[in-house]
């Protein structure tokens, strides 16, 4: 038996380190949803400044599952949530379908009971997916809003660091061509994927920004530019640059118009090159697998994620045949602390399984947790 006995519930605030996301002086929200807590449109809150939620799952034969939930969790939800899972067994619950609503909240729930059932059968995370199919993983650097001038040299420490590519997310209104000559001009050999998260609006702006990037030569890969109900336009950007045309494709993002069956209208209409995939861990597989049937690569989005997160992503990449592309596996360079008392190992630019015990194999460090605690409440 091993039956869902307590759930601790801590909300915390863990704010960017200060220069990390943006040049001096600007403040550009990247956060892309409205946020009814705070009544605020989408691009109008930045991504740290959202409370992450951090689930303790308690079992009565002394096992402790961990979660963590996707930024901007519903409360209300949550609890409802934790209502329908209390006192269940969690040997016999499926794994694959919990009995829980599938809203963004599903994913913090589903990641501690995959993580406690491991442990009550003493086997790593990536173990119970199937085992590691990549002794090592991929992963890029990231940056926000940068002037021209600053981009460069940020980039150019990253690649001391070891990374070979950054992740930028870019609107109409940024100098994406000028952030490409400064990176080519500084750091050599870096590649740049650039993320306008649907915000370019239309072709004829895209293929005019593709044919100067070009000439650069150090994109590699061009995220989701045009609303993704443009299909037969993303397969005309296909066929008209070189630079690989990636979809994202995330089931936390339902509201958002983003469903797993988007993958599989993607192959069909012939409009993505490959795969930026999200989600909990069974829709994670489920996506990797359609990727790797269709012999496309992807690799693992993220919201710029505390450490719990970022370990079940490590573990689900390892276990992913298809995911060969940088994951954005970089929340700990990016804010303060990742709330881990060991964080992921990483090492020029891999990232490697956590080995601090079975399931997730990390553990809570304490004193961060209780340092950007903003909230907290238990269900028993």
């Amino acid at each position: 038996m091993a039956r869902i006995e307590k759930l601790k519930f801590t909300e915390v605030v863990v704010p960017a380190i200060p220069g990390a996301v943006s040049s001096a002086g600007v403040y550009k929200p990247l956060h892309t949803h409205p946020v009814a807590s705070m009544a605020a449109d989408g691009w109008s809150v930045q991504f740290d400044e959202m409370p992450k939620l951090i689930l303790e799952m308690q079992l009565d034969n002394g096992v402790v599952g961990l979660g963590e939930f996707i930024r901007d969790h519903n409360k209300e939800l949550v609890c409802e949530m934790a209502r329908a899972l209390m006192g269940q067994d969690i040997l016999k619950l499926p794994l694959q379908q919990l009995p829980i609503a599938l809203y963004r909240e599903y994913d913090g729930f589903e990641c501690a009971v995959w993580d406690a059932f491991a442990k009550c059968r003493k086997m790593t995370l990536v173990e119970l997916l199937g085992g590691a199919v990549h002794s090592k993983i991929k992963v890029g650097s990231w940056s926000g809003y940068r002037n021209p001038g600053d981009i460069g040299p940020v980039a150019k420490e990253f690649q001391k660091k070891g990374y070979d590519c950054i992740k930028m997310k870019a609107d109409l209104s940024d100098p994406v061509v000028e952030w490409a000559e400064e990176i080519h001009r500084h750091a050599s050999g870096m590649k740049i994927i650039f993320d306008p998260n649907q915000r370019w609006r239309n072709l004829g702006e895209v293929k005019y920004i593709l044919r100067q990037l070009e000439r650069i030569g150090n994109v590699m890969i061009l995220e989701d530019p045009l609303p993704v109900w443009m299909l037969q336009d993303y397969r005309t950007l296909r066929g008209f640059s070189s630079i690989r045309i990636v979809r994202h494709i995330s089931s936390p993002y339902i509201y958002q118009g983003q469903y797993s069956n988007d993958l599989i209208n993607c192959l069909q209409n012939r409009s993505a090159d490959g795969f930026n995939l999200d989600g909990g861990l069974q829709m994670f597989r489920i996506l990797d697998g359609i990727t790797r049937a269709a012999n496309l690569s992807s690799w693992h989005g993220s919201g710029v994620d505390l450490g719990i997160l970022e370990a079940k992503y490590v573990h689900q990449v390892h276990a992913a045949v298809s995911c060969i592309w940088p994951s954005d596996i970089f929340g700990r360079m990016i804010r303060q602390h990742d709330l881990l008392k060991n964080p992921i190992r990483i090492e020029d630019s891999y990232a490697y399984l956590p080995r601090d015990g079975y399931g997730l194999g990390v553990q809570l460090d304490r004193e961060a947790l209780e340092e950007y605690q903003t909230g907290y409440w238990e269900a028993a």
